[in-house]
């Protein structure tokens, strides 16, 4: 039995934005997820490479490191979109300002690719049309041809065009690495999910772009920025060309894009009190969720986020949840660490009272042993429901910085038991599986049985921790699960760390009267 698609997607007035040009959700895609930093880059360098005079290139980036190399012998970045732009290509960009550089961000960065960009004669805005203290989070790219709509694609997802993301399965990281904790080595082991989008979605993406590039607010309301980026050229706002019609249907995935924009005084025109349909879709997904859901997340903080996922285990007692998270916050200072580590605490109790025995939280090492950063935004709901991109399960996620994610109900069933379940969805948490448990990605059928994929789960893990605990004698298991632990905090160093995780770490972006009524 084929999927109702008004089941899981968020209708237009379940959206609670009836100011954005974005449609419900659009059927006839076809969506690949590109697992693994270099496995995106690689695509991105050969479609980028590919565009020639009057064909469109638009980003959005968190952070972007003009010297990042796409491929290992290629070219950086910065030179790739540069060369596009020679050639005739519209290249335009919407980069984070970001904060400082000495609090681990990239200001720097962040300009000097917008620079390059801007000297081969595109343009890149540094926006910081944020709530104070937040960011514009989002991670996509969108190329469109202007003689071939079948080569059109957007590529959407956690993968920022930065240090440190262009590591492959076996985890050994980027040799271009960005400053984390020393826990994770010189090269920090970094796991992370994009996807590419072929069909009309890809429509939608740029869409999303259009509407915070045609944002007649100023992109800085600093006066000595603004005067800077007049003098270098770098607040001007050419307008855009009038969309073309989006790419014909390609396949049986139907997609529907979600995002966080958070409320601010100074209104976007495109979502007037914000926009929540990142946090509105859990709620919808989860209420729904019967046997499995699969999480990766890079944070998985806030009690409040947590919450629809806790009724959830507390709803259906066959329900089983199985979570993967970094091992160490990226953050390590005194205060930073324990502020990190919270929500986490927190969260991790009220699931685990909730469904004692069918909650398993794990985090990744590679076959050195050295931790895996998880930087995934990945959610698996039955096999039906799959969602990737740039958000978080956390409150800042969900309501403070700008977020974009790309969730997909397969109309075409997978056809192994148990049935029910839609072949995109199954088949990328079976592709994720297979590389945690070091299995043959053929060789994963079994896995479709929720029962049998979290005993796998928990298995492979017991075995890994136990070869630990006895001084990593003998041949190492297979499998890169750790159980993750309980986060442990003094009761001095919570108490300090409590201001700067409510109001730093994981703020409120919602309007007054949703924090009163915790609603999204």
């Amino acid at each position: 039995m084929r999927v109702r698609l008004e089941d899981w997607f968020l209708t237009h007035e379940e959206r609670g934005n009836p100011s954005t040009k974005l449609e419900g959700w659009t059927t006839g895609n076809l969506v690949r997820p590109l697992i693994h930093g270099a496995t995106y880059f690689a695509e991105l360098a050969e479609r980028i490479d590919g565009l020639g005079k009057d064909d469109l290139l638009l980003f959005a980036d968190w952070r972007g490191d003009p010297d990042e190399l796409l491929t290992g012998g290629g070219q950086p970045v910065a030179e790739v979109m540069a060369e596009a732009a020679r050639r005739g290509a519209l290249v335009r960009g919407l980069i984070w300002r970001s904060h400082l550089d000495f609090l681990r961000f990239s200001s720097a960065e962040n300009r000097h690719l917008g620079e390059d960009i801007e000297a081969a004669g595109g343009q890149a805005l540094l926006d910081t049309r944020v709530r104070h203290g937040g960011s514009h989070h989002q991670k996509f790219v969108i190329l469109r041809h202007d003689r071939d709509a079948e080569r059109d694609v957007a590529f959407v997802g956690g993968i920022d065009l930065c240090h440190s993301r262009r590591d492959d399965a076996a985890h050994f990281g980027d040799p271009q690495a960005a400053p984390m904790p020393k826990s994770y080595g010189e090269r920090p082991p970094w796991h992370d999910v994009q996807v590419a989008i072929h069909g009309p979605a890809v429509g939608e993406v740029e869409k999303v772009f259009c509407e915070r590039w045609e944002d007649p607010a100023p992109e800085t309301r600093q006066p000595i920025r603004r005067l800077r980026d007049h003098l270098q050229r770098m607040d001007d706002v050419p307008p855009l060309p009038k969309p073309g019609p989006p790419p014909d249907p390609v396949g049986t995935h139907a997609v529907q894009l979600l995002r966080t924009y958070p409320h601010l005084r100074r209104a976007y025109p495109f979502a007037p009190e914000g926009e929540r349909s990142v946090a509105r879709a859990y709620h919808k997904v989860l209420g729904r969720a019967r046997s499995l859901v699969y999480l990766e997340d890079q944070y998985l903080w806030s009690t409040e986020v947590i919450e629809p996922f806790a009724e959830a285990l507390e709803r259906e007692r066959e329900l089983r949840m199985v979570i993967v998270v970094p091992r160490y916050p990226d953050q390590d200072g005194w205060l930073a660490g324990p502020a990190s580590l919270i929500g986490r605490s927190e969260a991790l109790a009220r699931l685990m009272r909730a469904g004692e025995g069918r909650v398993a939280i794990y985090d990744l090492e590679n076959h050195l042993g050295t931790a895996v950063y998880v930087h995934a935004k990945v959610c698996v709901v039955d096999d039906v429901w799959a969602s990737v991109g740039s958000d978080n399960v956390n409150l800042r996620s969900w309501t403070f910085d700008s977020e974009l994610s790309c969730a997909v109900l397969d109309e075409e069933p997978d056809p192994r038991p148990p049935s029910g379940a839609s072949r995109y969805a199954r088949r990328l948490r079976l592709a994720l599986a297979a590389e945690h448990l070091d299995r043959d990605p053929d060789d994963v059928d079994e896995l479709c049985d929720p029962v049998t994929a979290f005993e796998a789960f928990a298995e492979s893990a017991a075995r890994l921790e136990s070869w630990h605990k006895s001084g990593r004698r003998g041949p190492r298991p297979p499998g890169r699960l750790r159980p993750h632990p309980q986060p442990e905090l003094g009761r001095l160093r919570r108490t300090l760390a409590m201001p700067l995780y409510r109001m730093v770490v994981d703020p409120d972006g919602r309007p007054p009267r949703l924090r009163r009524s915790k609603d999204f």
